[in-house]
């Protein structure tokens, strides 16, 4: 079964109600310049009530290694999403912490690229000049199927939603799927309702 993360938590409210309706993980935004950053120290109040079986993923786009450890010490976080140009070599710093790089989709992928990552989960997210991700756009999701086959997990994003996330699994049968502005009435505040419809459509 398809595994769900809810990500641009900003809130309690919002963390609970992904909790309660049956999603694996949730997502802190590190990245200043997103609508739904969040601070470390409200995301690790936030993490402290949490039981320990939700996931709970920070989101850095080319962060100092040394910030992005001592953020994830402070959250208690399980894993680390890389959503810049962050190296191979990069991401292999951080031993004890599953490791998530985003490869945006333009207008293909690149098979060779995606394997220097080795031991790396990939999520293909729409790429966009402005944002680094959460563009809440879906990009062709048949440029996946070109691909080579893809030993790691695979998390697809972008432009998810209630109306295609099942028609999205069927075809791509990724491991687990990502979303967050679809699910927004603001930029940073979910609606509590499109999670529960989200997480029940996807199952």
């Amino acid at each position: 079964m398809v595994k769900i993360k809810i990500c641009g938590i900003t809130n309690l409210e919002d963390a609970l109600a992904s909790l309660f309706s049956g999603a694996d993980a949730i997502g802190f935004v590190f990245y200043k310049k997103s609508p739904r950053y969040i601070s470390p120290l409200k995301a690790r109040n936030i993490s402290r009530i949490l039981p320990k079986k939700i996931i709970r993923v920070g989101v850095f786009v080319d962060e100092d290694i040394k910030t992005v450890k001592k953020i994830a010490r402070l959250c208690s976080l399980n894993m680390l999403q890389f959503h810049g140009s962050e190296s191979a070599g990069y991401c292999r710093k951080f031993k004890g912490y599953k490791i998530i790089k985003v490869f945006p989709v333009k207008q293909g992928l690149d098979s060779a690229k995606i394997s220097e990552y080795q031991g790396c989960g990939c999520l293909f997210d729409t790429y966009s000049k402005k944002l680094p991700g959460g563009t809440g756009k879906k990009f062709n999701w048949h440029l996946l199927r070109k691909l080579d086959k893809i030993n790691k997990p695979v998390f697809l994003s972008g432009g998810l939603t209630v109306g295609n996330v099942a028609e999205a699994i069927k075809l791509l049968k990724p491991d687990w799927v990502d979303v967050s502005s679809a699910l927004e009435r603001a930029p940073g505040k979910k609606d509590i309702k499109k999670i529960k419809k989200f997480i029940q459509a996807a199952r």
